[in-house]
């Protein structure tokens, strides 16, 4: 199978983390084609070392949140310009696979009759973004793979709709010592990831654990970086370290004994609560959107609503049953072997019925 692969990024987020395992995959079975992307960030050195040709798309950068009316016009001029191209690199293509919202509307200007798999990783926002992305959906007769109920629910009775929870790549044994207490906070540098609640969490951890570290490891993607300065800021009387990006998520994830998750309620499943999974380091988080599909509370990790009860539960999560019960979970349901399989056999089917149609 000849594949076109479109992302709205090459940065590593967790979209582009996740298609980045696809790829070995696709190659592994038979599959090639062209990821396109704009930008040029790490993922055209993943997508070349998997066996993949590049390409590079006009896709912003777009301001974070509201958009100006200069973003608008020049989302527009994209838009254009991305359909251009991908008829040209259509040509011979047997599935258009889209990793993006913001690629879709260009997907459905170039009017081709390919197959298309849009996979929603994130919760699509309200208004005419989401009415843009769902009608390019439907006029492209897109299958939506969905990384959670959570995720799929705006497109539930516009397209037809699986759900695939996300999976991961552990280490060989689980990693987390309990010789300490260093609380962690792992991602991207943004709003919906929540640093502002993980250090006002960490204040109230220092009330009853005067001794502990807080480390930050992240950075500020695709291009904004007001929201890292406010949380700099906040922390500047508080143990925090800032640890930059960290490309090696399970060397993170060996230095802390407990991994805070305050994400907004947007958020869908976060793919570091189930790489800590992997790696047997409990994990506190928000009861936000889909992360309740993931976490079991009190028997795979603890759902809190508020950065006051999270700093109340870090006694709770230090025993060692968490961590065995998470890292079991995660054996069951969320291995990268799992999630490659679900993936690839969903595009198979899709692809096939989808020829037999035609």
């Amino acid at each position: 199978m000849k594949l076109l692969v479109l992302d709205q990024f090459s940065e590593p987020g967790g979209a582009q983390q996740a298609l980045a395992e696809l790829l070995p995959a696709m190659t592994a079975r038979g599959w090639s084609g062209t990821l396109a992307m704009p930008g040029a960030g790490a993922m055209f050195e993943r997508a070349e070392a998997a066996g993949f040709a590049t390409a590079r798309i006009p896709c912003g950068p777009y301001r974070s949140g509201s958009k100006s009316l200069a973003d608008t016009a020049r989302f527009a001029a994209d838009t254009l310009r991305i359909a251009a191209q991908v008829r040209r690199l259509a040509h011979g293509v047997d599935v258009i696979y889209v990793n993006g919202p913001r690629v879709l509307p260009g997907v459905a200007l170039a009017g081709l009759r390919v197959p298309v798999i849009f996979h929603a990783h994130s919760l699509l926002p309200g208004g005419s973004v989401r009415a843009l992305a769902r009608a390019s959906a439907q006029r492209t007769k897109a299958n939506v793979i969905a990384a959670c109920e959570f995720v799929a629910a705006p497109w539930q009775g516009v397209c037809p709709v699986r759900v695939i929870y996300n999976g991961v790549a552990g280490p060989p044994s689980p990693l987390w010592r309990g010789n300490g207490l260093r609380i962690g906070c792992i991602g991207r540098i943004a709003p919906e990831k929540g640093q502002l609640e993980f250090v006002q969490a960490a204040r109230g951890i220092l009330r009853e654990f005067p001794g502990a570290r807080f480390v930050i490891h992240g950075a500020s993607l695709f291009g904004d970086t007001s929201y890292e300065a406010r949380v700099r800021e906040a922390a500047s009387d508080v143990p925090v370290d800032f640890a930059g990006w960290t490309p090696n998520v399970y060397r993170a994830l060996a230095e802390i004994d407990v991994l805070l998750v305050p994400s907004a309620g947007h958020e869908a499943t976060t793919r570091v609560i189930l790489e800590a999974y992997a790696a047997g380091v409990p994990v506190i988080a928000f009861r936000s959107g889909g992360i309740p599909e993931v976490v079991e509370d009190g028997v795979t990790g603890f759902l809190v609503n508020s950065a006051e009860e999270m700093a109340h539960t870090v006694r709770k999560a230090l025993h060692g049953e968490i961590s065995r019960a998470a890292r079991s979970c995660w054996e069951k349901r969320f291995t990268l072997e799992r999630y490659q399989s679900e993936v690839l056999e969903a595009m198979e089917k899709y692809f096939e019925a989808e020829t037999r149609r035609r």
